[in-house]
């Protein structure tokens, strides 16, 4: 028996023998302790194996899991550097396919540049053939306009002395003579207005733009076209308006259009008809003209084609004469001064035009400035005055001839060309000379300078008388320092009221009578 409880209990040993048992187990172990041990080390040690076991398992798994996601990283590597690879390839292509196009893209470039510098010369070329044909147009129907005007100077001129002369024609001859002249005023119109047509459309239109009384300008015109108005029983109304309305414009060109227009209303009237022309303000900016006729009217088809050049909208084979182009320089005229026109037609009722220009304010006279000298009369007992007329062309001359014969105190000496224009001038003293522009040797404007640059002769005023009737024509002539510029045909009342002007100037002290009658 043993006292196990207590600490300091006697025990018995493996002999028998009694001991203490602290010192027992605090000596050496017991074989079961040691055995006990030797078990505890070895389920440890078992327990250590099977985790090193369990670790290294752990450690080939997660080292299988490193390849594997090596392996995997480089099969990605592997792939993206393929994929990157092909990429670039594609890039490459892309970029090759690319340069290709851009150097396909610069030939054709290229090519188009110098296909448009080619355009360009070929442009220049047809801008300059197109001058160079426009100038030889307008050369052309300058030199036409002499020689058609020509030869109608002699049959107007002639003409106009018949119909005047003394003793008067007879009725029947009267009757010959008059469409004798009409006729060949009318052609003369023709041949102006395809002037004008030319002129405008080569841009070469020169416009003298500046204020305007209206009420005189169309005065101006009712005195022109009442004739015509009569002759065929059109009545026509001028309505009054405001006597200060001033237009800024060319004061021919404006008595052009009206003219046209004005005529065009008496012409496709009905018989005893009527004309009715008011002037109304438009806008602030703008006075209207209107010119309203009891015409058959005009479809709106045919409203849209009025403006056509040499479009009569079916009136070729009508009794009324014409071009088709009064409209349209009548248009090109108008829009030049900066206005407009138009037109309102209905069918058995009549049409009605209308013009539009600029407003302007009244002109301010100079300080000092006084009105023209009035045309001096001369007395019929003044002493011969002296015409010395310088042309080329017989039948004008005969024509002039015939005309001054009929003026007692006025007699005419003839030159053929401009260098015995001059030397008759130098020898007679003229008291006016007639010049014609187109002579042989030397021209008028070449025989004018020489007259004034010679002391003796720089006092004669020296009056044009041209073929050359051209809107340039006229204004090179006044420039280069001609009395007057007319243009043939002669109108017999024109050239002796511009010759009793020129001789009234010329000396204070002429006084011998010159009339546009004839006596």
């Amino acid at each position: 028996m043993s006292k196990s409880d207590n600490d300091g209990a006697f025990d018995i040993d493996d002999r028998g023998q009694p001991g203490v048992a602290g010192q027992h187990n605090a000596g050496m172990p017991t074989s079961l302790e040691k055995d006990i041990s030797c078990r505890e080390s070895a389920v440890i040690d078992d327990e250590a194996a099977v985790l090193n076991r369990e670790s290294s398992a752990t450690a080939r798994e997660e080292a299988a899991h490193l390849r594997e996601a090596a392996a995997t990283a480089r099969e990605q590597g592997i792939r993206a550097v393929e994929a990157t690879q092909a990429a670039s390839g594609d890039q490459i292509m892309a970029l090759q396919q690319a340069n290709a196009h851009l150097v396909v893209a610069t030939i054709e470039a290229q090519k188009l540049v110098e296909q448009i510098e080619i355009t360009k010369v070929q442009l220049e070329n047809a801008k300059l053939v197109a001058e160079q044909a426009s100038l030889a147009k307008s050369d052309f129907l300058s030199s036409m306009s002499h020689e058609l005007r020509t030869p109608l100077n002699a049959i107007l001129g002639f003409a106009q002395l018949l119909e005047a002369s003394s003793p008067p024609p007879t009725d029947v001859q009267m009757v010959r003579l008059h469409q004798i002249i009409k006729a060949g005023w009318y052609l003369l119109e023709l041949i102006n207005e395809i002037l004008d047509l030319a002129v405008v459309e080569s841009g070469k239109l020169t416009l003298s733009r500046e204020p305007l009384l209206l009420i005189d300008v169309v005065r101006e015109c009712q005195t022109m076209i009442e004739p015509q108005a009569q002759q065929r029983g059109i009545r026509m109304d001028f309505m009054p308006f405001d006597n200060t309305w001033f237009v800024n414009a060319d004061r021919t060109r404006v008595k052009q259009v009206l003219i046209n227009l004005l005529s065009n209303a008496i012409k496709y009237n009905r018989e005893q008809g009527t004309v009715v022309v008011a002037c109304s303000a438009s806008t602030p900016e703008r006075l209207r003209i209107s010119i309203k006729d009891s015409g058959a009217g005009l479809p709106p088809e045919k409203l849209a084609q009025l403006f056509q050049p040499f479009n009569r909208l079916g009136q070729e084979n009508g009794a009324e004469q014409g071009t088709g182009i009064g409209l349209v320089v009548t248009k090109q005229l108008i829009e030049l001064m900066g206005g407009a026109i138009g037109v309102e037609s209905t069918v058995g009722v009549g049409s009605e035009f209308w013009i539009e220009l600029i407003r302007d304010v009244a002109p301010q006279l100079a300080s000092g400035q006084t009105m023209p000298p009035e045309i001096v009369q001369v007395q019929a007992n003044a002493a011969p005055r002296t015409l010395l007329y310088v042309e080329d062309n017989p039948a004008n001359l005969m024509l002039v001839e015939q005309i001054i014969e009929r003026y007692p105190h006025l007699r005419m000496l003839s030159a053929r060309n401009g260098d015995l224009g001059i030397a008759l001038a130098k020898l007679h003293l003229p008291d006016v000379i007639l010049m014609d522009i187109n002579l042989p040797g030397i021209s008028g404007f070449q025989a004018l300078h020489l007259l004034r640059e010679n002391p003796v002769t720089a006092h004669i005023p020296v009056i044009a008388l041209s073929a050359n009737a051209m809107r340039h024509d006229i204004e090179k002539g006044l420039e280069a320092g001609f009395f007057r510029y007319l243009t043939k045909p002669i109108k017999l009342n024109e050239l002796m009221d511009t010759l009793n002007l020129a001789l009234g100037l010329a000396e204070t002290e002429f006084d011998g009578a010159i009339t546009p009658g004839f006596s």
